[in-house]
């Protein structure tokens, strides 16, 4: 393919692209909303069946998840694109923080993260078809409603699909500075519970065992679990615990963030949390929890398809870089089913879930292009 083409076309046409980006985040989509959810994977479905793709709705019961085959005659395994369409901005949010230009920035909360990604789609499939271009392998898109709460009901399908796929391309915003992402950490949340003895803390406080005291030692320990060194970070982010200060208090709890780089690293945090026992008698400690996302590891796989889009993206004029993030997307589902995966393919901006989240507009030709050409040369 000429590869300034599909960039062209869209240019021509940035200004619908902007407009159609305008209506979705407008149509504020947050994780378990369930109503506005499924009437944006209407928009979304009716968008891609016009653009001559196989649609299917998997209904579910916090939001329906999209699955669209294109180019489904060619007898190879597809190419799998995957985002998602719900956003941590609850409704009411658009009132207050208004699509809006300025500069080159489009301002909107989740156009970024990831509202964007869906204009690069129907952007690309358009030229497709305008263009006379086919892939000569069949493309399977993937748009979920609960990335930002987990994934915890598209994940199997996130792995089935991958499994089924030659690779994974993650339509996730880049870097700051434009990168792909060829790692992320794995991400884990782990509940320490802890069960004491109630006592009067000035009449018998010897008969009481504090469950507060035997939270602090467990935090002490949790917090020697970190080696940046290997990347592997805990944090105790939440504490609560006792009733009122002259009782000695019988229950504490803390939750925990966990990330590691490698399987490995995540394996031994959980065997580490797992081994976590009472230094104070009388005491009892329940963990609970684990890695709910497995580290999008570098393997050799995912070095030679970063190679490639490499490659790919020199001929459209783009220096591509690659790096790493401690954050997690499904992309770490498809790496780690052993699918080779490049993440970080959206469009440039900033402000992931801040008030000042924003694309840069104008580099949404190029993004719609260095896409259509992995999708048309891999």
């Amino acid at each position: 393919m000429n590869p300034t083409a599909v960039r062209t076309f869209v240019e021509d046409r940035l200004e619908d692209y902007l407009a159609e980006l305008k209506a979705l985040v407008e149509h504020e989509s947050p994780s378990g909303d369930k109503p506005r959810l499924d009437a944006l994977a209407g928009t979304i479905a009716a968008r891609w069946a016009g653009l001559g793709g196989e649609v299917d709705r998997l209904a579910n019961g916090a939001g329906d998840h999209l699955v669209g085959r294109f180019f489904g005659s060619i007898a190879e395994k597809p190419a799998l694109v995957v985002g998602h369409f719900d956003t941590v901005w609850p409704v009411g949010t658009i009132d207050r923080l208004p699509f809006r230009r300025e500069g080159d920035r489009l301002y909107g909360p989740g156009a970024y993260d990831m509202k964007a990604s869906l204009v690069l789609v129907a952007a690309v499939f358009e030229a497709f078809a305008a263009l006379g271009l086919a892939p000569r392998r069949p493309v399977t898109v993937l748009f979920t409603s609960d990335e930002e709460v987990g994934s915890k009901t598209s994940r199997a399908l996130i792995e089935d699909l991958a499994r089924e796929s030659l690779h994974a391309l993650v339509l996730e915003p880049p870097l700051a500075d434009g990168s792909l992402k060829t790692a992320r950490k794995g991400v884990g949340r782990f509940g320490l519970e802890v069960q004491g003895r109630a006592a009067h803390a000035g009449v018998a406080p010897e008969q009481g065992a504090s469950a507060v005291v035997e939270l602090a030692h467990q935090i002490l320990r949790i917090q020697a679990l970190n080696d940046p060194a290997s990347g592997t970070t805990v944090n105790v982010g939440t504490v609560q615990g006792g009733t009122t200060p002259n009782v000695v208090p019988a229950h504490a709890m803390a939750q925990v963030d966990a990330r590691a780089v490698t399987i490995a690293g995540a394996e031994a945090l959980e065997r580490a949390m797992a081994g976590l026992a009472a230094a104070t008698p009388g005491t009892r400690v329940t963990v609970s929890g684990g890695f709910n996302r497995p580290p999008m590891e570098r393997t050799p796989g995912v070095a030679a398809l970063f190679e490639r889009a490499r490659a790919i993206g020199a001929a459209l004029g783009l220096a591509l870089a690659e790096g790493s993030t401690g954050g997690g997307s499904d992309g770490n589902f498809t790496a780690a089913v052993g699918t080779p995966t490049l993440d970080g393919l959206g469009t440039p901006g900033g402000g992931a879930h801040a008030d000042d989240e924003h694309i840069l507009y104008k580099a949404l030709p190029e993004r719609a292009a260095l896409l259509a050409a992995l999708l048309m040369e891999i």
